[in-house]
């Protein structure tokens, strides 16, 4: 449902018809409109896809489960805080739970007017918004919620969310919105606007675009949308992030391992150059831990440099690769990297191991907190709460 729903939100507003079987179409806007409503309509959606529908106007808040951004004001020794969530998952919930603070929802236009007819075998007015936040399509529903997941659902819907429409309860919903501003501009910044992957950038876009339309945040936003921009055999594609560090290391390596290092000598300089400038130089700036970030100084990433979030595996095939071109003469490699350099990289290395078991996280350190997963709101994904190795 998710899919489908999203797909065909995003062909009507590219500009695609109602009734695209007439005349040149190939009838994808019918079959999927009979799909989506075959099964339940939109409103069976999945949770992330209530937030996209919620802000463009095609289905409401009232039918989302809270994600309340008072979240974001915990202490740190808070048990379930934000800052121990798998960093994926928690950079998705920030922009989330700002959306939801603030109940984001675009003009009502008559292409939104014609889509609430369209995805929703109910009229849109008579839906009980309510008992959707939990319905989700059965095609979809690969993680159920945990009856203390739903308990604690039901307690913010019908008790906290009420509250915090008065002053002064109020004020501290505006706080937490601050918070929550201040969290997503320091990301922003921190990844030259790149954000950690697909599904953020596009959740802070809709936040900043409701900041100030006009704001250099949305501006600088847009300037790094081409980096989530593929051209494939089938036309324009969109990835979750670019994997120039991760291809570049295989590649290397797949050249060495051929005994034709000679024969490539002119792309084993550049690649070589290239790892070389991709590794993170600094950490993330001031305070990071405030922040909700780890230190990333001797890293690589997944990407480039300017994505700036540290990927283990990255990290050693990089480092391996520096390793391996070291030993080659400098007329095929180029010149060495610094040995501190390379004492950077074991170092985030060690720091990535875990103690226990010996075996390495992907993003950030793992989290020894397993009961978090029972806080996994998404019904789509399982296991991403809490960072493992």
């Amino acid at each position: 449902m998710i899919g489908s729903a999203l797909s065909y939100v995003a062909l009507r507003i590219l500009g695609e018809g109602e009734e695209d079987g007439d005349g040149d179409g190939d009838g994808a806007i019918a079959r999927a409109r009979k799909w989506i409503v075959d099964h339940g309509g939109a409103s069976s959606i999945p949770s992330w896809g209530k937030v996209y529908l919620s802000v463009l106007g095609v289905y409401e808040w009232e039918g989302c489960n809270p994600l309340p951004p008072e979240f974001w004001l915990f202490p740190s020794s808070f048990p379930f805080h934000p800052a121990e969530m798998w960093c994926y998952c928690r950079t998705t919930y920030m922009p989330m739970s700002y959306l939801y603070g603030k109940r984001i929802q675009g003009p009502i236009t008559p292409l939104v007017s014609a889509l609430r007819k369209e995805i929703h075998p109910t009229p849109f007015d008579d839906i009980n918004w309510n008992k959707q936040r939990n319905n989700c399509c059965k095609e979809d529903f690969y993680y159920p919620h945990s009856f203390l997941q739903d308990a604690l659902w039901h307690s913010l819907h019908y008790l906290t969310e009420p509250l915090l429409k008065y002053w002064p309860f109020s004020k501290f919903r505006e706080r937490s919105i601050n918070r929550v501003v201040e969290l997503m501009r320091y990301e922003s910044e921190e990844t030259r606007y790149m954000t950690i992957g697909c599904v953020e950038k596009s959740l802070q876009m809709m936040c900043w675009w409701a900041e100030n339309p006009n704001g250099d945040e949305f501006k600088y936003h847009l300037a790094r949308v081409p980096d989530y921009l593929w051209i494939a055999e089938d036309g324009m594609t969109m990835h979750s992030f670019g994997s120039q560090v991760w291809d570049c290391a295989l590649a290397v390596q797949a050249i060495t391992a051929s005994n034709m290092a000679e024969e490539y000598g002119d792309c084993l300089k550049k690649a070589h150059f290239y790892l070389k400038e991709s590794q993170v130089k600094e950490n993330p700036s001031g305070d990071f831990t405030k922040m909700c970030r780890q230190f990333t100084k001797g890293s690589w990433t997944f990407a480039d440099q300017d994505h700036g979030w540290t990927v283990s595996d990255c990290t050693s095939e990089a480092l391996r690769c520096l390793l391996l071109l070291s030993h080659m003469p400098k007329q095929i490699a180029g010149d060495k990297d610094e040995p501190a350099r390379l004492y950077e990289a074991v170092n985030v290395l060690l720091y990535m191991q875990s103690p226990i078991s010996g075996g390495f996280a992907v993003w950030e350190p793992p989290i020894p907190k397993p009961f978090l997963q029972l806080l996994n709101p998404s019904e789509i994904f399982a296991d991403i709460v809490v960072e493992k190795e």
